[in-house]
């Protein structure tokens, strides 16, 4: 409203013709309302805005820290287990994170019969089976932040036809009303013996 008033009482006292200082004044307009008020045509205003990095977050509270994370990883393709458990020890180790132990559990073998003809001939039969690999990475000690990064590295990166499952197990603070036994606390009860 003021910026529009400046431009009209500028444009007033001019000795520019009308239709001259009008277009001028159309464009000094547009220019204000363009640049939303932040400065005026011709002029030039230096504004610093704080510089915030927005993946970067700031808060006082305490990191959440995790005694294990246990990572199980399965698929039916073993040379793609082997391959990714290659992959996600060296992203461990890059990331200063220590590994406690890599192992692979016992393979599961789902077996599915079937008549190969659909009448008779009971005793010719054809077996199809699913094998389920497993490996587990087990690693110690771990901010939250640091497992959320690994996590997502090593989550984005997972092969097709492989599931994977995350077990955290959180360190805490043992709570204030068990820190002193009960037994410590209860009022005592006297005996009493009873003669029969």
């Amino acid at each position: 409203m003021a910026a529009g008033w400046l431009c009209r009482r500028l444009c007033q006292g001019s000795a520019f013709p009308v239709n001259y200082a009008s277009r001028i004044m159309q464009k000094q307009c547009f220019l204000l309302n363009s640049n939303l008020g932040a400065r005026l045509a011709g002029s030039h205003v230096d504004t610093q805005e704080p510089k915030t990095n927005p993946l970067i977050s700031i808060s006082d509270e305490p990191e959440i820290l995790y005694k294990r994370l246990s990572l199980l990883v399965k698929g039916h393709d073993k040379a793609v287990l082997d391959s990714y458990e290659y992959f996600a020890v060296l992203a461990a180790k890059e990331l200063g994170i220590s590994i406690e132990k890599v192992y692979n559990p016992p393979k599961k073998i789902e077996r599915l019969t079937l008549l190969k003809s659909v009448h008779i001939y009971k005793k010719h039969r054809v077996q199809y089976e699913m094998r389920t690999h497993y490996l587990c990475l087990e690693l110690k000690y771990i901010t939250g932040s640091t497992a959320a990064v690994y996590l997502e590295y090593v989550q984005r990166n997972l092969p097709e036809g492989v599931a994977m499952e995350v077990k955290k197990t959180k360190i805490e603070k043992v709570p204030e009303h068990i820190k002193e036994p009960v037994w410590d606390t209860a009022p005592q009860v006297e005996e009493t013996q009873v003669k029969s």
